[in-house]
């Protein structure tokens, strides 16, 4: 039964104060009523008989005096059933589509647990999402958590959405789903997502929870938890494999920050709350396998680094729970070469344990080490061009040179429609490597140089 005060004692902004006399839950949803128009709010703090609301839709309108405020007993939540794929929704989880609500089977809280270390199962199968830098270089695991790094201008939107069309598990019998969440973007944006999911025919197997720059920085913290409801609702009740993508996580910190300072909390690093690492890890850990279910959550959590700083405590506590990362490279976006990955410093942790013989090709793991050393040995003599000129490098620097410019260029770049398959990533990758002579090629086992240089060569 909804418990009704009509006790607000004070209002700041987007905050309300109200003297309550039962017992009133930490998150807990409240109904506001005042002046005819319903609005919506969420318990940010108890203490004794007062409780602090954060209200979803501002304070505009709101009479102190003729207020009704009715606490409905729990936290926000998300209707799920299997009608959820094809939908679009707001940070909320109001369909914002045209289409009418969805017939639910159940409610489920979004502030879900973390997966207990116990029940989990151990990622080791392939995910393919047709770029070749991470296909190849940089592999995704189903059940890994995978962020991208990226920096303002850069085109994280543009690969996001790309990824979100191309990923697939290989297997016919397989079924997959992407769940998007976007917060504190701008119209244009989500306008480009909502036209990339329809007209590549990706929106059948999605669902996309969109919110605004505009809308209220509470429901900026509720929606990657009800973008993570749904996966968890697909993944673990339907046995689907779910990618779940999410950006742009600075946004969502920034969101945290401006309620943590609502709230008069102690401030962090750069004004960020003490139990960021907390918060975030309450979310990436939402991520996994368990053992004896079908299903699986994969993560793309993309974040924008401030001043392309490596050091700011979003990525810098996003690296230390997640397990690698893909780095955007600004100079590499200034080439034109698309997508932008800086594959020096980029890392999938648990590359190894997804490719290889009866996963990705036998090669895979010998290929992308010669790749990995052969491109760093080219950009070396890239830089001693610019200290002592183009005449100072050696026959053997000149060929690694020209091998990092073709890396670059043919492999790195692909193009904004291009979806290759793993097969054709590692071809390409024969390719480049045929450039070097054999004895360059330290890092590949002879069988394979036997069986894939002379091909690609042919």
């Amino acid at each position: 039964m909804k418990k009704q005060y009509k006790s607000a004692t004070d209002i700041q902004g987007p905050l309300v104060l109200v003297e309550v006399k039962e017992p009133i839950k930490y998150q807990e949803l409240v109904e506001i009523e005042s002046n005819g128009v319903m609005q919506h709010g969420n318990v940010l703090e108890v203490d004794g008989n007062k409780v602090l609301i954060q209200l979803f839709e501002g304070s505009s309108g709101i009479n102190l005096g003729d207020a009704k405020f009715h606490f409905v007993g729990h936290g926000l939540q998300l209707g799920v059933s299997p009608n959820l794929l094809g939908r679009i929704f707001n940070g909320q989880g109001a369909p914002i589509d045209g289409a009418p609500p969805i017939v639910t089977d159940s409610y489920l809280d979004i502030n879900g647990n973390p997966i207990n270390p116990y029940a989990r199962d151990y990622p080791s199968e392939f995910i393919q999402t047709g770029i070749s830098t991470i296909d190849g270089l940089n592999t995704l695991v189903r059940g890994q958590k995978l962020p991208i790094f990226s920096g303002s201008g850069l085109p994280h939107n543009e690969l996001a959405a790309q990824i979100a069309k191309q990923s697939k598990v290989l297997g016919d019998e397989e079924k997959f789903a992407v769940v998007f969440g976007a917060m504190g973007i701008t119209f244009e944006e989500s306008q480009f997502f909502i036209d990339s999911f329809q007209d590549s025919g990706a929106l059948e197997r999605s669902v996309l929870f969109l919110n605004l720059a505009n809308d209220p920085a509470i429901e900026r913290i509720a929606t990657p938890r009800m973008t993570l409801t749904a996966a968890e609702y697909l993944a673990f009740e339907m046995d689907m494999h779910v990618l779940v993508i999410l950006t742009d996580m600075t946004n969502y910190c920034e969101a945290l920050r401006e309620i943590s300072s609502a709230r008069k909390e102690v401030p962090g690093r750069r004004g960020y709350p003490g139990y960021l690492y907390t918060d975030l890890s309450s979310l990436y850990e939402r991520a996994g396998r368990i053992k004896n279910k079908n299903g699986s959550i994969t993560m793309f959590p993309i974040l924008t680094m401030p001043e392309d700083d490596k050091t700011h405590p979003i990525p810098d506590l996003t690296g230390y729970i997640t397990e690698g990362q893909i780095i955007l490279s600004r100079s590499l976006h200034k080439k034109g070469i698309y997508p932008p990955v800086d594959v020096q410093p980029s890392l999938s942790r648990l590359r190894d344990k997804g490719i290889g013989e009866g996963k990705t090709r036998e090669d895979h793991a010998d290929l992308a080490n010669q790749l990995f050393a052969a491109y760093a040995r080219g950009l070396e003599a890239r830089e001693l061009t610019v200290i002592l000129g183009e005449e100072a490098l050696s026959e053997e620097d000149h060929l690694f040179f020209d091998f990092a410019e073709q890396f670059e260029h043919k492999f790195i770049h692909q193009g904004k429609g291009s979806n290759r398959s793993i097969e054709e990533t590692l071809n390409i990758g024969w390719k480049l490597i045929s450039m070097l002579p054999k004895p360059f090629l330290k890092r590949i086992s002879d069988k394979y140089i036997e069986k894939y240089y002379r091909q690609s060569n042919k």
